[in-house]
């Protein structure tokens, strides 16, 4: 966080954040975004990149099929995205690193700069793409961050800059006014008739989320970055947010599409994800159990390679997960990952893809897919609801 704050301070001159470093002996009078709000009040909201028109998901449609997708290099090729906008869809949903905000292809990570100028640029250079207003167009979007479009790699609650970065990601895609007032950017919707309710849960996993146990030995398989978390008093999502979860799922619905931008089932990693915080993974399986929400399907993000998993979870049954990542942000040679994980279902795909659901609501089944940036399935699992 030091270095996040200085920057803050450089830019604001903020003599209360430069005592708060030099002493450490006194608290800072005001947190580092108080100390910023009057600085961001400066930005008009006609400084902040707007994406273009897309529909709003109605709360009478039917949704059938959905696409999924994350991690998108805005300053990479995005002809993919017309492969998606083609598709034959209801909804879409973004999950996470829907921009490279806190890099660029010159200066790599650029997250220091309190008035967040990379990751405004990098929201207007993806509205202006013509795939992705074509995206927009072809059906409805909803969406959450990860930590790219947060504004810094692997950032928190420590993120100083993290109420401006939600109000440019709010101006962009035109968050209801509702969810704009509270402080991070989870939301849920429920459409579709009796019967046939699909809910849609996006979880913010980074305004209020604790910083994470560094790992002892650094690449290491399994140890690649961080470790599970004995903190106590560890934190995912916030209690202001874990209440408010709790109270979704205790809505009537009859398919439940749990979006997290960091995976939940697996445990075989040390790169992000709920398994660094065992604790607060208990927390949401157990409150799956207590609300009885059945039928949930967790829908994951971040990882560069896409994934499928299984996992059987006390008092709740058998819960899959969808990992799809990424569409244009590739780094492996072979397209088959070397990763596996207990709860793993087949190989992890690693070159270009996203991923769909399709749902028989008839048949009261759900198809999870990967596909490749030519619209072919890689891989696919059945699951009945």
């Amino acid at each position: 966080m030091r270095q996040f704050l200085l920057a803050g301070c450089a830019v604001l001159g903020l003599s209360a954040c430069v005592h708060t470093e030099v002493s450490k002996v006194e608290a800072p009078a005001t947190s580092p975004q108080e100390a910023l709000r009057s600085y961001y009040a400066t930005f008009s909201d006609s400084q902040l990149p707007t994406a273009s028109f897309s529909p709003k998901l109605a709360a009478d449609k039917l949704v059938q099929r959905v696409i999924v997708a994350s991690c998108i290099n805005e300053e990479k090729d995005l002809s993919s995205i017309a492969t998606m906008a083609a598709e034959k869809a209801d909804l879409t949903l973004l999950i996470g690193d829907n921009v490279y905000g806190d890099m660029d292809m010159v200066r790599n990570f650029v997250n220091n700069e309190a008035d967040l100028a990379e990751l405004r640029s990098s929201y207007q250079e993806l509205a202006d793409d013509e795939n992705f207003i074509a995206l927009r167009k072809a059906r409805p979007m909803l969406a959450t961050w990860d930590d790219h479009d947060y504004g810094a790699n692997d950032a928190g609650s420590e993120f100083p800059f993290k109420e401006f970065a939600e109000r440019i990601f709010e101006r962009f895609f035109d968050v209801d006014e509702e969810v704009a007032e509270r402080p991070g950017v989870y939301s849920s919707t429920i459409s579709g008739p009796d019967g046939q309710r699909l809910q849609i849960i996006l979880t913010d996993t980074r305004f209020f989320r604790s910083e994470l146990t560094p790992t002892d030995d650094r690449g290491a398989k399994g140890k690649e970055r961080y470790l599970p978390s004995t903190d106590p008093q560890q934190d995912m999502l916030g209690e202001a947010q874990w209440s408010w979860l709790e109270e979704e799922l205790r809505k009537p619905a009859d398919l439940r599409l749990l979006v997290s931008s960091i995976q939940v089932i697996p445990t075989v990693h040390g790169w992000e994800a709920w398994s660094t915080m065992p604790k607060e993974r208990e927390r949401l399986y157990k409150l799956l159990a207590k609300t009885e929400a059945k039928n949930t399907i967790f829908v994951s993000g971040d990882r560069h390679t896409s994934y499928l998993y299984k996992e059987e979870i006390d008092g709740v049954g058998p819960v899959y997960e969808l990992t799809s990542s990424s569409v244009n942000s590739v780094f492996a040679r072979t397209a088959i990952s070397d990763e596996y994980d207990t709860n793993q279902i087949g190989d992890g795909y690693t070159f270009a893809n996203y991923g769909a659901i399709d749902i028989d609501w008839d048949k009261s089944t759900v198809k999870l897919s990967i596909i490749d940036e030519n619209g072919q399935e890689v891989s696919g699992q059945n699951v009945e609801f």
